[in-house]
C-alpha cells in the first residue's frame, strides 16, 4: 500500500487537472448504506418507489418510503474525513472539481465548492407541473406527499434527483464531460461502475489520456479496464493516506 499511495500521490502532485469521482462508498462511513450489493437498501426497499411513472401515479404509496430513506435517514449523514480530504485538495489546488453520483449533499457539507452532481440533490424539490423550485429547508415535511404552495398549481412535489425513468442533467451531464476530457489524474472513491450511463465518465477520461488512481474496499469493473493504481480499502482511511502523503 506505501509504494501505492507513493505512486498516487506522485500522479496527483504532478497533474495539472485532477477530478474526482465518487459514488455511494463514499458516504457509507457517514452511516449512508449503498443500494446494491451486501447491506444495500434494495435489499429492503422495493426500487419502484424511485421509478417516475410510478412516483407520479401512486405518489402516496411511494413519498412515504422515499422520505423515510432519503429525508429522516440521510439526513442525519455528516462528511466523513474522505469528504474532507477532498475538500482539502481543492483548497490546495490538487482537485479541479468532484463528479458525484450521490445525491445526499456531503460534498458540499465537508467545504468542497465545485461539485458536479451527476444525478441531482436531495436539497430541493421541484413542481412537476410548474417547475416551481422548493429548498427543502423550506418544506415541512410529512408523510403526505409534499404539494406546490402555489395557489393556481398545487402540483406534486419531487426531490430534484433522478428517478429511474429521468435522463441525466443536461448541465451535470457536459460539465461531467468537459472535466473528464480536461483531467489529466482521475481518482474514483467508491464506486463499482455498474451504473449507466455514470460508469461511462471514467473511461472517457481513460481515453483521453488521463491517469486513473481507484480507491475501492474490493476490485470493481474499473479495476482490471481503466485503473493505473488500485489503492484498497476504505475511503476514510486511503484518502486520509493520500491527503498526508501530499502535505
Amino acid at each position: 500500500m506505501t509504494n501505492s499511495i507513493q505512486a498516487a500521490a506522485e500522479l496527483i502532485r504532478n497533474s495539472k487537472y485532477t477530478v474526482a469521482f465518487t459514488g455511494a462508498g463514499i458516504s457509507v462511513e457517514s452511516g449512508i448504506p449503498p443500494f446494491r450489493g451486501e447491506g444495500g437498501l434494495w435489499n429492503e426497499y422495493d426500487p419502484i418507489i424511485l421509478d417516475l411513472n410510478y412516483f407520479t401515479q401512486k405518489p402516496e404509496e411511494s413519498w412515504p418510503a422515499i422520505k423515510r430513506l432519503f429525508f429522516d435517514f440521510f439526513g442525519a449523514a455528516k462528511p466523513n474525513k474522505a469528504h474532507f480530504a477532498l475538500a482539502e485538495l481543492e483548497q490546495r489546488n490538487l482537485l479541479k472539481s468532484i463528479i458525484t453520483q450521490n445525491i445526499d449533499n456531503l460534498h458540499q457539507e465537508a467545504g468542497s465548492n465545485t461539485v458536479i452532481e451527476y444525478h441531482g440533490n436531495s436539497q430541493q424539490f421541484k413542481c412537476i407541473d410548474c417547475g416551481q423550485i422548493y429548498p427543502l429547508k423550506d418544506l415541512l415535511l410529512s408523510n403526505n406527499p409534499p404539494l406546490c404552495q402555489r395557489s393556481n398549481c398545487k402540483g406534486l412535489l419531487k426531490p430534484d434527483f433522478i428517478f429511474f425513468g429521468e435522463g441525466i442533467p443536461t448541465n451535470a451531464y457536459q460539465a461531467s464531460v468537459e472535466a473528464a476530457n480536461n483531467a489529466e489524474v482521475m481518482i474514483i472513491i467508491g464506486t463499482t461502475g455498474e451504473i449507466m450511463p455514470a460508469s461511462q465518465i471514467p473511461h472517457l477520461a481513460k481515453q483521453k489520456g488521463a491517469k486513473i488512481i481507484e480507491i475501492n474496499i474490493e476490485k470493481s469493473n474499473f479495476t482490471d479496464s481503466i485503473t493505473d493504481v488500485f489503492l484498497k480499502g476504505k475511503a476514510t482511511e486511503v484518502m486520509s493516506l493520500l491527503a498526508s502523503k501530499l502535505g
